[in-house]
């Protein structure tokens, strides 16, 4: 009787914990984003500047998707396959991005690529330009989502047996020809979860962007800033609604990756 009575308070506890830290505020987003009715949000969104902001946001947060899918593939691969000085530390710098405040990040951006450093100055020179555009938000969100793909291939890797790709090898096979036959069908499910992973934390990367974007309306302004710029400016229906896409958009990936998750774990 007592051990039904605790299992009874631990999940009581643990299900009101769950309502209190994600259910309650994102219910309150909502609520608040449609409070003025349909079509006062609908104006919200679709407004100009709310609206390229959106865009912009969405097809930069693709293009670093994109980069880390490679990359991060590419790294991973590295990790587990191969044996070099300094790996173990290189394993363990993999998840700074993940321990940074992002803030941080973009003041170490800023510091490297900025005017006043040697390499900012180069490249000023040499006529490229990394801050202040959309090529330095590119460069920020990268930073920050530079663990997910990586962390989510790796363990895939681990399980794959290396003599398998040995012996694809000793019967002729390229090593690109081994990677698409043997090693990408068995990541494939990593680099998808890893990527949408990415992209959602990419959708509301705020405290990197702010400092290195130049945060101009209609060119560099992602929605995170736009959504800190109503806040500002004492408007929260409208910093609300635009919360409630990135918001969805998050929960929609949220429930792909687990579909993918549970498909994967039913063939394996």
């Amino acid at each position: 009787m007592a051990n039904k009575v605790f299992k009874a308070t631990v999940r009581s506890v643990l299900i009101g914990y769950l309502i209190a830290l994600l259910v309650l505020p994102i219910g309150a987003i909502y609520v608040k984003g449609f409070s003025l009715g349909w079509q006062p949000f609908w104006e919200e969104v679709t407004g100009p500047l709310a609206w390229k902001s959106v865009v912009l946001t969405i097809k930069l947060s693709i293009l670093s998707t994109i980069i880390q899918m490679v990359i991060g593939t590419m790294i991973a691969y590295v990790l587990v396959r191969y044996t070099f000085p300094g790996k173990k530390l290189l394993n363990s710098m993999v998840d700074l991005p993940f321990s940074l405040p992002t803030s941080v990040a973009g003041l170490m951006i800023l510091t490297l690529l900025g005017p006043q450093s040697p390499l900012g100055a180069a490249l000023e020179h040499a006529g490229i330009k990394l801050l202040y555009n959309q090529t330095a938000i590119v460069i920020g969100l990268v930073f920050v989502t530079f663990p997910f793909v990586i962390r989510t291939v790796q363990p895939l890797l681990e399980q794959i047996d290396p003599s398998e790709e040995q012996a694809s090898y000793t019967l002729g096979a390229s090593k690109w020809l081994t990677f698409r036959r043997i090693v990408f069908p068995a990541v494939a499910p990593g680099i998808v979860a890893g990527s949408m992973l990415a992209f959602s934390r990419a959708l509301a990367e705020f405290g990197a962007i702010s400092l290195i974007s130049g945060n101009l309306p209609g060119k560099t302004m992602v929605v995170s800033v736009y959504i800190y710029g109503e806040t500002q400016n004492f408007n929260p229906e409208g910093a609300a609604a635009l919360s409630i896409v990135l918001l969805t958009l998050s929960l929609l990936l949220l429930w792909i990756i687990n579909l993918v998750s549970r498909e994967r774990r039913q063939l394996t």
